[in-house]
């Protein structure tokens, strides 16, 4: 089993920074890969960045390029997600989800982080 604990979640004014961080712990030694999602009030849940744990590759929506950056430190086994220029818009619970293999579902999900952007 893994276990994932986000933090780092809060209220900020627009074109402020926050930074998330993931924790994973339990049997990680077969991560392939860590994401974010999110979810905003009355929307479905939408996929925000991912990062590869060996390589360190990574992916981003649209949405949030160039102001999101998403980054692990193996050693720790955490993944953080650095936001900056925040918008209203990306007001949401943030997820971190964990994929144990190559072509298989995110298995693992935490609990959730509230982040609200105030215009």
């Amino acid at each position: 089993q893994v276990q994932l604990v986000e933090s780092g979640g809060g209220l900020v004014q627009a074109g402020g920074s926050l930074r998330l961080s993931c924790a994973a712990s339990g049997r990680t030694g077969s991560t392939y890969a860590m994401a974010w999602f999110r979810q905003a009030p009355g929307k479905e849940r939408e996929f925000v960045a991912v990062i590869l744990w060996s390589a360190a590759g990574t992916s981003y929506t649209n949405s949030v390029k160039g102001r999101f950056t998403i980054s692990r430190d193996n050693a720790k086994n955490t993944v953080h997600l650095q936001m900056n220029s925040l918008k209203p818009e990306d007001t949401a619970v943030y997820y971190c989800a964990l994929q144990p293999g190559v072509g298989v579902p995110y298995k693992y999900w935490g609990q959730g982080t509230q982040v609200t952007v105030s215009s």
